[in-house]
Formats: structure tokens, sequence, C-alpha cells
């Protein structure tokens, strides 16, 4: 059952679903790094052992995405989202116990592992569902202004829990709040009228199934025009988001210098994300993604050629935290405005499958590439060019969607 109205930015649906994405955002994704670091001095265990949790699990978040979109079309995003977030709770809580690296790495790839159920594309995917591909627009857009804030919030407090009462404890409150709050909103909010199959076809209209529609999709060159480009960014803002500190630091910034550029990526990206709702509410995605594009490669070519000033840091961070932002919002556009209506879930979850490995991967071979040159030149290097075939992919997709048929 869909209801194909627009939910209201400011309604309960989006509400609900917004504060889940912080909670979920949070404690799941932007905590990682703080209670990792904790782990290490308390634990003794090196980075590359408490990494390769994470990437493990946002791997087998790539493998889940597809089956987890699925899911959803099929009427299951109520099941999904909140059986994500109650599983990734209980995890937190044993993980909180965790003593060994088997037990750790079990945890914490499952964590990773339910991150396909609970964060932007299955939220997408719900709003889809609810209202129809086509007219999602305004819901992603706010769902996105309110995931925003998720850095924000939380690493402030996940800090302060890791300061008061250490990494163990901080595991026992983010678990609760997947729990306690996480889940019930996802159950409160996400309508169990649409937690039912599809209609059946109308007499003489032929039915598509979500593999049809997938196996149409596969068939289109804009697919793979966005499967790239999206593969490409998520590597891009993995390996650039993981080591930003460090090659700043590498570049002389002091360590105060270096956190307040990092601290404007996160109100950047929602100012980013107001702007368009403002300023562009109805210009396509073909238009916004064509610009946003130029940034990246612009960002990346500012840092590996620019002066060594706090000015020109400062304002790179503006610009990336910007179009980072916007470019969240075109993911979640993209397949219904340049592909297809049907079936969201899962052809987004085909095309972020590979994004999501890229994602788990672009850390660890920024870090050995890193070790292998002795420094950041190289890796910038790589990021430009990167971010220039995240670039070209964008424009030929969008050059392709203006004359490719869709499935409506």
């Amino acid at each position: 059952m869909t209801d194909h109205t627009a939910p209201r930015p400011h309604s309960l649906f989006i509400t609900g679903l917004g504060i889940a994405q912080i909670g979920s955002w949070g404690s799941l994704y932007y905590s990682f790094p703080l209670i990792a670091e904790a782990m290490r001095l308390d634990l003794g265990w090196s980075k590359t052992e408490l990494y390769g949790a994470a990437t493990v699990g946002l791997a087998l978040a790539g493998i889940a995405a597809y089956p987890v979109g699925t899911a959803i079309d099929r009427g299951h995003g109520r099941l999904v989202m909140t059986g994500g977030s109650l599983l990734a709770g209980l995890l937190l809580l044993v993980w909180s116990q965790a003593g060994s690296l088997a037990l750790f790495y079990g945890c914490a790839a499952g964590v990773g592992l339910l991150q396909a159920t609970t964060l932007y594309d299955p939220a997408f995917a719900v709003v889809a569902r609810r209202s129809g591909a086509r007219h999602a627009r305004a819901g992603i857009t706010a769902l996105t202004l309110w995931g925003g804030f998720a850095s924000t919030v939380f690493v402030p407090v996940v800090q302060m829990l890791v300061d008061h009462v250490g990494w163990r404890g901080a595991l026992i409150g983010l678990g609760l709040v997947n729990i306690l709050i996480c889940a019930v909103l996802n159950a409160l909010t996400i309508d169990p009228r649409l937690d039912q199959p599809s209609p059946a076809p109308a007499e003489g209209e032929a039915p598509r199934s979500d593999a049809s529609v997938v196996r149409w999709a596969l068939g289109q060159p804009v697919f793979w025009a966005l499967a790239v480009t999206f593969t490409a960014y998520s590597a891009m803002f993995s390996a650039f988001t993981f080591h930003l500190y460090p090659l700043l630091g590498e570049r002389g910034f002091d360590p105060a210098g270096v956190v307040t550029a990092m601290a404007v990526v996160g109100p950047a990206q929602v100012a980013g994300r107001v702007a368009i709702w403002v300023l562009a509410p109805r210009a396509s995605v073909r238009l916004i993604g064509s610009v946003t594009v130029v940034v990246f490669p612009l960002v990346m070519l500012a840092l590996a050629e620019g002066p060594r000033l706090f000015v020109l840091v400062g304002g790179v961070a503006v610009l990336y935290g910007a179009a980072n932002g916007i470019m969240t919002i075109v993911r979640g556009l993209a397949v219904p405005e340049m592909l297809t209506t049907r079936a969201y879930g899962a052809v987004n979850g085909i095309i972020a499958a590979p994004a999501s490995v890229s994602r788990a991967l672009a850390p660890l071979a920024a870090a050995m590439l890193w070790s292998m040159s002795g420094s950041y030149e190289a890796v910038l290097l790589v990021l430009t060019a990167g971010t220039v075939l995240l670039a070209l992919g964008f424009w030929l997709a969008a050059a392709l969607s203006c004359r490719a048929p869709r499935e409506e």
C-alpha cells in the first residue's frame, strides 16, 4: 500500500524518522573513531586491528544493501528498520563487555552490517514507499537535514561519555539510544499499513516484479554511470573523512586548527542542504548534481597545490561540507528522477552495494598508499583523480538520462 502524497517536511513521519536518523548515524557511525581510540588505549589493540572490524562491517553492509532494499519495496520497512535498531542496540551492549578480538569483531562487524538497515538508504526507501518515488523529494531532503546534525550532537556526547564512564559505559548508553529511541521511533512513525505487499496489478496490466525492474535498470547506461559516480564518491568521502586529521597535521597545522576546520564540515553540510531546499526547490537533480560535483576536485586541488594557510583550509572545509551535504540529496533522488520510479529500494540498493564496499576499503587503501609513499601527496593525487571520475560519471549520467527511457 502506497500513499502517493508527498510527506510534509514537518510531519510526524519525517520528524520521527529524522530523529531516529540522528541517533542511528551518531551511535553507529560517528561514534566508532572515539570508541576505537579509547579501546586502543585501554586494551592495547592496534589501529589496524580495530579499524579492520569497521571495514568488515561496511563491506557486509554493501552486500546487504540489495536484499534490504528489496524487503522495503515489498512492504517490510517498519520491520527492517525497527529490527535493525533493536539488533544494533543489543550488539552495542554485548560489545561493551568485549575483552577479546573475536567478540569485538563479531559485534563491530554486526553493527556495520546493520547500518544497511538503519541509515539513509533504507530511510530513503521507506519515504519512497510512503509517498511514491516521484513524490519523495521533499521528504528525502528534509530527512537529510535531520541526519546532518548527527555528528554535531553525538561526537561531543560520546566523548563526554568516554571521559566520564569509559568506553564500556559509552557503548551501553549508545545501545540504549538504539533500543529506546531509534527502534521506538521507527516502529511508531513507519505506518504499519505500508508493511503490506504491493497491490496486484490491474486487470490486463503486466506485473512488474522487483527483479524485472532491476534487470531493466542493469541494462541502462545511466545505471552504470550513476554506479561509477557514487562508488567513486563514497571512496573519496570515506578516505577524506578518516584521513583529514593526519593530512592537515602533516601539512603543518596545529591540532586546534585542524579540529576547528573539521568542526566546520558538519554545519556546512546542513547549510548546503538548506540552501538547496530554499533556493532551488524545483531544480532538477541533473542540474544540482552537475554543479555540485565540480566542487570536489577543486577542494582536492586546493589542498594539494594551494598555500598552507588556515583561511584556505577553512574555506575548503566549508565548500567540501556544503557539497557533501548536497550530494547526499542527489544520491537519494538520482534513481527516481534519472532512471526509474519503480522498485526504488532494490535499484538504489544495487547502486549502494559497491559504494558501501568502496567506503569500507578506501581508508585502508589510503593508509597503505601513505605508508608506501611516506606522505599524503600521493593520497591527494589519487583523491583528486577519484573526484574527477565522479564528476565525469555524473555528467555522463545526466546527459544520458535526458534522452534515455524511464520506467514509470
